[in-house]
């Protein structure tokens, strides 16, 4: 049974979410007084109701304004766009911060910190690569946030004959050096050629809910993404985690024509 302020933090979520007209984005949301008397709970209560729809991203809190409802703009996430070379090898834009470059939003090198560790690999991961399982690869395992409201996570798994003593190994919190694990890939002459990406919608598990700190019943969106160079070695197998009303995706990419082109590429 979830707690009474879970409960209550879940019944206003709603009501934002479903767009009632006192809850519209810019409204300020009552006193925590003024629902302690309705019998909405006692003070400890509400106030951590509207601290857990802070970390859910719907609301903000500062002295003077009170809670007011957030604008919920979600990210546009960049399909091809965001893996443009020319963001990444000739600039510093990497994959996120196109994203966020794309949206007219604000950011910070820091809003990605990761862990870096060497075991095992998932069974996906060593198919990707073409290793046997039970193979060792280096695993690279982002949060990124905007703000303090977690975005999603990415884990890159790689090869360590590819990777080692290079940034990609180095845990500090940021891309990994100037453009990010692509220009490292490439500066170690890995030129990414071609990838291939899988999306598809899942309940979250409940590390997930408390890393991404999800609402109540709100999906999450599984990104699994080969990168490979021109010869077809793969790279660099990715699985991301992203909470399903923080992104829109977009996608432009030239319609194929198989019978001029002689097939498509994976």
């Amino acid at each position: 049974m979830a707690s009474k302020w879970r409960e209550l933090a879940d019944r206003l979520a709603e009501r934002i979410r479903s767009g009632d007209p006192g809850y519209a984005p810019g409204q300020q949301l009552p006193h925590i007084r003024e629902l302690v008397e309705a019998g909405e709970g006692s003070k400890s209560t509400v106030h951590q109701a509207y601290k857990a729809l802070e970390s859910e991203g719907l609301v903000t809190s500062s002295r003077g304004h009170g809670t007011v409802v957030r604008k919920q703009t979600p990210l546009k996430r960049l399909g091809t766009g965001r893996y443009d070379k020319t963001k990444w090898r000739d600039g510093d834009e990497v994959a996120f911060i196109a994203d966020r470059v794309a949206s007219g939003r604000a950011y910070r090198r820091w809003d990605q910190t990761q862990t870096v560790s060497f075991g095992e690999a998932p069974p996906e991961a060593a198919a990707a690569h073409g290793v046997p399982a039970g193979s060792r690869l280096y695993a690279r395992a982002r949060l990124v946030k905007e703000g303090e409201q977690p975005t999603h996570t990415l884990t890159s798994y790689y090869r360590p004959e590819h990777v080692e003593g290079t940034r990609l190994v180095d845990p500090a919190p940021g891309p990994a050096g100037k453009g990010g694990g692509f220009r490292v890939l490439y500066d170690a002459g890995y030129e990414i050629d071609h990838m291939k990406e899988e999306l598809h919608a899942r309940i979250p598990t409940p590390e997930e809910v408390r890393l991404l700190r999800l609402p109540t019943g709100e999906p999450v969106v599984e990104l699994h993404r080969t990168t490979y160079t021109a010869d077809g070695t793969v790279v660099e197998f990715a699985i991301g985690v992203h909470a399903a009303s923080r992104f829109a995706w977009e996608y432009s990419f030239k319609v194929p024509d198989s019978a001029r082109d002689g097939g498509e590429a994976e």
